[in-house]
């Protein structure tokens, strides 16, 4: 598969998968202006998702299109990080991966913006508009919430803990010089919060080549039930 192919899928994979995610929230947030919020959040990845698979589907040239790509592959076919498909947990848990994937994506649509096909520029461009918001939401809880109640502290160094395994799996590759900026965004966040940089170096990959946690099985299954229980449905 043409390498271009390869990576435009696996950013659209992630996109997908966190606005799976993050849609688990819309009705089950603390309160209204949350739900609104994190609906929007699902939206604006969805949206980016949808623009990358169409024009995945142009690279590929076999008459493949978004819903394909979304709904008829299974969990080996994806891409996507490992990070993304982690249980929302509580909010803090939410938060905590969200900022560590805004950060990520901050320096990787800056980066694609630049790219010699337009398509994928134009893409990028508009991803980085909307991932400017997201990240001053994403950071603006951390901070809330590191520094708040004891409670609240606890609950975020926690997710921390839980989620920073995951995080070196977006810079392998030639992503490898986003570490420096964006351990340094990370940690200027974690500075404000009083949060700390786990001390353990673990770090567990293996989504970017199919191999994913056990996690993303079932949200696949309740994802793509409809498109396969009815092939070819129209609405």
């Amino acid at each position: 598969m043409d390498q271009r192919l390869v990576e435009v899928l696996a950013h659209a994979d992630d996109n997908l998968i966190l606005a799976q995610r993050v849609a688990e929230w819309i009705s089950n947030s603390p309160d209204l202006e949350l739900d609104i919020a994190m609906g929007n959040l699902a939206l604006d990845h969805l949206g980016v998702a949808r623009a990358l698979f169409s024009f995945a589907g142009e690279l590929e040239g076999e008459g493949r299109g978004e819903d394909d790509f979304a709904m008829q592959r299974n969990e080996r076919e994806f891409t996507n990080l490992l990070l993304v498909e982690q249980p929302n947990g509580d909010f803090a848990h939410t938060i905590v991966r969200q900022v560590f994937f805004d950060a990520y994506q901050r320096l990787l649509w800056a980066d694609l913006a630049r790219d010699d096909a337009p398509a994928l520029a134009g893409i990028a461009a508009r991803a980085a508009k909307e991932n400017a918001y997201h990240l001053e939401f994403s950071g603006n809880w951390l901070v809330r919430l590191g520094d708040g109640t004891q409670g609240s502290h606890a609950r975020t160094q926690d997710a921390v803990n839980t989620l920073w395994m995951f995080t070196g799996e977006m810079f392998e590759g030639h992503r490898a010089t986003y570490v420096g900026p964006w351990r340094t965004s990370v940690e200027t966040l974690f500075g404000e919060a009083g949060l700390r940089i786990p001390e353990d170096p673990f770090q567990k990959t293996g989504g970017r080549v199919g191999f994913h946690t056990e996690h993303l099985g079932p949200l696949l299954a309740e994802m793509q039930w409809m498109s396969r229980s009815y092939q070819g449905v129209q609405w």
